[in-house]
């Protein structure tokens, strides 16, 4: 055997092995989330009418199924059209939780403070979406609350089709909703503000949107109606993330717009597609210059097409976004609702979704994906799922850490204070504050990173605490490491513990 041809071989086993090939099979950090869709009640609350237990049960099957398949995200729809999931000074509790709109709901607790710490208690990560400018969702207007927005505030509200929309025109609408996003950065535990790809309305034929007052108030001179309107979805944008790292720096904003900015056929930038509208011309939505602006932590493009669709190829689209980035986090939001749901037969192939996740992975700039919507994989095609648990998902991830926030965080100091027959508990010296505690297998010495392989368990910290309680169950051999993950996402050094130490440290109390 030529000594030539042995090196193709060496070189041929070792790239079948991986070794040269991009995709990482258990990376470290990937965004793994899941969209539970509330409007009309698509996935959570089955029915508004349901009692709390029955809600809470709801949910919790959701949360567990998905961490069970080491999900690592859940955006959760709080307001849907211009109603609250959560007690709120600016809109009426919503039907879709209560059963009637204004009612308050059975529940014992605050439900979305309960809500998001379940989340938390699971290692997920919790961002609360919103939708700003729709205001109902049908005409059906007896069933809105005397408070609702409709009813106190006309002036702010335009029909357009079947629904009625806020007039994102207005300065007024930009300011109200400035004080619902401080409301609830302020009073709950979030981990980011979601809005979806609703900004103005997907255009209908022949159909109006009637903002023409408040563009002849507005605009500025020689200004256009198009230009006129992306400037104010802009304004919102730039303002609600003024408003949430005035409140709380560590909270992320991030949107999922419609995943066609442009078309080519109208702008040689846009993507090689067909799309009938796009976000850009039709919904007045510009991500690139968000992007650019730094006004967004993450963008997560509705990408909801099949690999090979002649006229929106998900290949194509996901390329396009990859390199129309701009130091923003990018997701690829998936149409988990079409496996074999859809007129496209490339989703009744179980290959289909999961090749779209193999992609966004071999694609260097996407650092996760979402998935629409929650009840498509929790009960339907579990041959899918368990494709992507087996090949994708087979170990747990960390979220992307933020990167509009420098430095690293040094190895964090604790002290050993007590052990009962389940629990090891450790405080943190020192004033800075961390969100979960890393547990890792471990050997004696200290790894400058352990590979998210090592990992055993995700254990919150209880928020204003500094206790750490370790499971004793969770600890294999007497050695065992521990870093710790802040707020924005970043984990300290890592230390190594042994436990026999800490037995005869405790022994001799």
């Amino acid at each position: 055997m030529s000594k030539y041809f042995l090196l193709l071989l060496i070189l041929f086993t070792f790239s079948s092995c991986g070794v040269f090939n991009s995709f990482e099979k258990s990376p470290k950090r990937e965004f793994r989330g899941v969209w539970i869709a509330t409007v009309v009640n698509i996935d959570w609350p089955k029915n508004g009418n349901d009692n709390a237990e029955k809600q809470k049960l709801d949910y919790l099957k959701i949360l567990d199924f998905y961490q069970q398949q080491n999900y690592n995200a859940v955006i959760v729809q709080v307001r849907a059209a211009g109603d609250a999931l959560y007690q709120s000074e600016f809109a009426p509790w919503s039907r879709f939780l209560t059963g009637e709109e204004g009612k308050k709901p059975n529940w014992q607790e605050d439900n979305l403070a309960w809500m998001v710490l379940e989340a938390h208690k699971r290692g997920m990560e919790f961002h609360a979406w919103l939708n700003p400018y729709r205001a109902t969702f049908d005409e059906n207007f007896e069933v809105l609350s005397e408070s609702h927005d409709y009813c106190t505030h006309p002036e702010w509200i335009v029909h357009y089709g079947k629904k009625n929309y806020y007039n994102p025109g207005l300065p007024e609408v930009r300011e109200q909703f400035s004080k619902i996003i401080t409301e609830i950065v302020t009073k709950y535990d979030i981990d980011a503000i979601h809005f979806d790809d609703y900004f103005y309305p997907y255009k209908i034929k022949d159909a109006v949107f009637d903002d023409s007052l408040a563009f002849n108030t507005h605009a500025q001179d020689n200004q256009s109606l198009d230009d006129w309107r992306r400037s104010n979805v802009d304004s919102l944008v730039r303002q609600v993330h003024q408003t949430i790292k005035s409140i709380k720096p560590w909270v992320q904003f991030g949107i999922s717009p419609f995943g066609v900015w442009k078309n080519n056929s109208t702008d040689p930038k846009g993507s090689d597609t067909k799309a009938g509208q796009t976000t850009y011309e039709d919904l007045y939505a510009d991500p690139l210059l968000w992007m650019k602006e730094g006004w967004i932590d993450y963008l997560a493009p509705q990408v909801y097409w099949s690999m090979d669709l002649p006229v929106a190829s998900h290949k194509k689209i996901v390329d396009w976004w990859a390199k129309n980035n701009y130091n923003t986090k990018l997701y690829i939001g998936n149409g988990a609702y079409k496996v074999r749901n859809n007129s496209d037969q490339a989703w009744d192939d179980k290959r289909e979704l999961p090749n779209q996740l193999k992609l966004a992975r071999k694609t260097p700039e996407v650092s996760g994906n979402i998935m629409f919507s929650a009840k498509s994989l929790l009960n339907n095609n579990p041959d899918v799922t368990n494709y992507i648990r087996k090949n994708l998902y087979s170990k747990p991830a960390l979220t992307p850490h933020s990167d509009k926030v420098s430095g690293e965080i040094d190895t964090v100091n604790i002290t050993f204070k007590s052990q009962d027959a389940e629990y090891l508990s450790f405080e943190i010296i020192g004033e800075k504050k961390y969100q979960y505690a890393l547990l890792y297998k471990s050997g004696r010495k200290v790894k400058p990173e352990y590979s998210i392989k090592k990992l055993i368990k995700k254990i919150l910290i209880k928020e204003g605490s500094k206790i750490i309680r370790i499971p004793k169950e969770n600890i294999d051999g007497n050695y065992f490491g521990l870093s710790f993950l802040d707020k924005y996402g970043r984990e300290s050094k890592p230390i190594v513990l042994n436990l026999k130490e800490i037995n005869q440290h405790d022994s001799k109390k």
